[in-house]
C-alpha cells in the first residue's frame, strides 16, 4: 500500500492536503484549524485565494511544529515581475520564514523567466521546493529545456473524468510529482462504478475517489469545512483498490 507521502526534491509532500479555495475569512480559519486537528499535515492556499493570514492563524492556533505542516501557496500569472514581493507577502501572512511548496499558478507569456525568477527565491530560502500549475507537457519540457530543471510538481485538474495515462507517464518520466485539484468533480461519487466499489469496500465514494489518487502516485487536496467531511476525506490510508477496481475508475475518462 502506498505510503502517506511522496518524495520531491527536498523533503516529502503528505499525499492528501486540504485544499482552500473559495474558503475565506473565519471560514478558511476554521477549516484548516479543524484538519490539522484530524490529522492532516497538508495545506494548500495562494495568493489569489485571500486567505493566508487565516491559515497562518490555524498554523499558529494548532500549536505544531513548523516542520510538521507543509505549506503551499502560488503566484497569481500576472504579479510574475513582483515576484519577491509577493512571496514576502504570502511569508508574512502565512506568519512563517518559508514555504514548503511555491507554484506558479498559471503559466504567464514568459514561462521560462517566471521559472528563472521562482529559481533565484528558491535559491534564497524563501521557498523549500518551487513548481507550477496548470501547465501543459510541453511547458513542463520547455522549462527543463532551457534551465536544466524540472517544476518539483504540478497541480492540476484531475478526477476520473480526467484520467489520462499519458499524463501521468508525461509527469512521471520528468520526475514531476502531479497533484490533483477537484477531484469530486464531473460527476465522480454518483457515477455508477464508483458506487459500487465503494459499497463492495464499505467506503464512502468519495474516499474512493482519493485512494483512486493515492493508488496513481497523485497528491489529491479536496476541499471541505465540515468536519465530519474532513475526517472521511483524511480516512484513506487503511484500504486499498485492486487493479481491477483502479482500471474500471480510469474508464470514466473514456
Amino acid at each position: 500500500m502506498p505510503a502517506t507521502d511522496i518524495a520531491l526534491p527536498v523533503g516529502r509532500i503528505p499525499r492528501v492536503g486540504l485544499g482552500t479555495w473559495q474558503l475565506r475569512g473565519s471560514a478558511a480559519r476554521t477549516a484548516a484549524e479543524a484538519a490539522l486537528q484530524v490529522g492532516y499535515r497538508h495545506i494548500d492556499t495562494a495568493t489569489m485565494y485571500q486567505n493566508e493570514a487565516e491559515i497562518g492563524a490555524a498554523l499558529t492556533a494548532s500549536g505544531l511544529a513548523r516542520d510538521e505542516v507543509f505549506l503551499t501557496t502560488k503566484i497569481p500569472a500576472e504579479r510574475i515581475s513582483d515576484a519577491r514581493r509577493v512571496l514576502e507577502d504570502s511569508l508574512s501572512a502565512l506568519g512563517v520564514d518559508t514555504v514548503d511548496l511555491w507554484l506558479a499558478h498559471w503559466p504567464p507569456p514568459d514561462i521560462v523567466g517566471a521559472w528563472q525568477a521562482m529559481r533565484k527565491l528558491r535559491d534564497e530560502g524563501l521557498a523549500r521546493a518551487i513548481g507550477v500549475s496548470n501547465f501543459d507537457p510541453a511547458q513542463i519540457d520547455e522549462l527543463i529545456t532551457a534551465t536544466g530543471e524540472a517544476p518539483a510538481l504540478n497541480q492540476i485538474r484531475w478526477s476520473p473524468s480526467d484520467f489520462d495515462s499519458s499524463r501521468l507517464e508525461h509527469s512521471r518520466s520528468r520526475g514531476v510529482v502531479l497533484e490533483g485539484y477537484s477531484a469530486f468533480k464531473s460527476g465522480a461519487l454518483t457515477s455508477p462504478a464508483v458506487v459500487d466499489i465503494a459499497r463492495s469496500l464499505d467506503r464512502t465514494p468519495a474516499q474512493v475517489v482519493l485512494r483512486w489518487h493515492i493508488e496513481h502516485d497523485v497528491v489529491v487536496i479536496p476541499k471541505s469545512s465540515k468536519p465530519e467531511r474532513l475526517a472521511s476525506n483524511f480516512d484513506v490510508f487503511d484500504f486499498g483498490l485492486s487493479a481491477d477496481q483502479v482500471a474500471r475508475i480510469d474508464a470514466l475518462a473514456r
